[in-house]
């Protein structure tokens, strides 16, 4: 293990033993007079990988494909039953917030007592003690027992405590979503104050926005087997692609999923009076026009497209249901123009998706992942810094001077 790597797992096998019958009793066994019947099921198989030191680190896959039960092993929760686990530096896991907490103690015992669990000394945790009530947001319970207290309350400050425990290695399952919409605001600039000051995390999600946006690497599990790790762009899109319903490699060998009722057939760039876009630059007019071909009649469906950069990061996703732009039914052929006034995608390179869905969007009718790839020139607005231009006009106004004011 070099000195450059904060986790290596190297041929992590993990068995546990599912009983079809069961003998509940000495008395059951003798009666019976056999042995309860049991198959061994491998909740991992052969898995190796290395996480370098201050990376952050996704787990993904499907449930009952063995992402926590990794995580667990690297917790020390769970000892393999095969292969080596090593974890550098102190280690906190937000996996089952508020397990070690009694419910008969107030939360501030619990503070004191969840903290020595996690390895904090006494006088560190009086250090804390204010920054972890402050960031729960319990600060006027917390000398109530812990079992009068909400679900939120109970989980918040759950978190709380393991967050700041200011850990070498931190392993989240699952956590990212715990609390209100302002707790969670907390929570994410916590997690980005922790990768910037280094340290390694290593998280198990369901939602692929947020290992995208949080991750340096991703590993694929399926059924126990370590099936991919890389970038996260790679391994979120092969995932999501094998995971789709009715998935397929169409003609031109790009993915698309959806039950098929109606199919996008072309998407084409025009300028605002339909004729094809030369190019695309940044300020200036462009239409999107979207054909499609609906075999049967297909009530109330929504349009959409998506932006990401090439490392597969979301920048923008309208919606035609957004907007109440929503046509009673659609049959045959037709299309729709989506119009920008001004597109403020800054110069760079692209990838558009387009998609049709029903009027819920839970279901896909037919999803093009990356469709086309965009390259955006520089245009009327120029700016060096991110993906869009919010197109801002500018005011200097010096006091000292009574000349009428620069603008731009």
């Amino acid at each position: 293990m070099g000195a450059d790597i904060a986790v290596a797992v190297a041929d992590v096998s993990k068995k546990y033993r599912l009983y079809h019958e069961r003998n509940q009793s000495l008395k059951a066994a003798v009666m019976r007079g056999r042995r309860a019947i049991a198959e061994e099921f491998w909740a991992l198989r052969d898995v190796s990988f290395e996480v370098p030191a201050g990376k952050t680190f996704g787990l993904i896959g499907e449930n009952g494909s063995g992402k926590s039960t990794m995580l667990k092993c690297l917790a020390r929760i769970l000892v393999p039953d095969g292969g080596t686990v090593d974890v550098r530096g102190k280690v906190s896991a937000l996996l089952e917030l508020g397990a070690g907490f009694h419910p008969e103690l107030s939360g501030r015992e619990n503070v004191y007592l969840n903290g020595a669990i996690l390895g904090l000394r006494r006088k560190e945790l009086e250090r804390r003690f204010d920054d972890i009530v402050d960031f729960a947001g319990v600060g006027q319970f917390i000398d109530e027992p812990v079992k009068n207290y909400s679900s939120g309350m109970y989980v918040r400050l759950g978190f709380s405590v393991a967050i700041n425990v200011d850990p070498d290695v931190l392993l989240v399952d699952e956590v990212l979503a715990v609390g209100d919409e302002a707790f969670q605001r907390k929570s994410s600039e916590k997690f980005a104050e922790l990768k910037e000051r280094g340290t390694t995390i290593v998280v198990v999600s369901h939602s692929m926005g947020s290992v995208q946006t949080l991750c340096d690497e991703v590993a694929w599990f399926e059924h126990g087997h370590l099936k991919e790790i890389g970038a996260p762009r790679d391994v979120i899109e092969a995932y999501t692609g094998e995971v789709q319903v009715d998935r397929r490699i169409d003609e031109d060998g790009q993915v698309r999923w959806g039950s098929g009722e109606v199919r996008i057939t072309q998407v084409e760039w025009l300028d605002p009076d339909g004729a094809p876009l030369k190019g695309i630059h940044t300020g200036a007019p462009a239409k999107v026009r979207m054909h499609y071909e609906a075999a049967e009649r297909v009530v109330q469906p929504g349009f959409g497209l998506a932006f990401r950069t090439i490392e597969g990061m979301p920048i923008s996703g309208p919606n035609s249901i957004d907007v109440d732009c929503i046509p009673d039914a659609i049959e045959g052929r037709g299309y729709v123009d989506v119009d920008f006034d001004r597109l403020l995608l800054l110069p760079g390179t692209y990838d558009l998706s387009v998609g049709i869905c029903d009027r819920t969007k839970f279901h896909t009718y037919d999803h093009r992942q990356n469709l086309q790839r965009l390259d955006v020139e520089r245009g009327s607005i120029y700016e060096q810094f991110g993906y869009v231009s919010l197109a801002p006009r500018w005011t200097i106004t010096p006091h000292d001077r009574r000349d009428a004011p620069a603008a731009s």
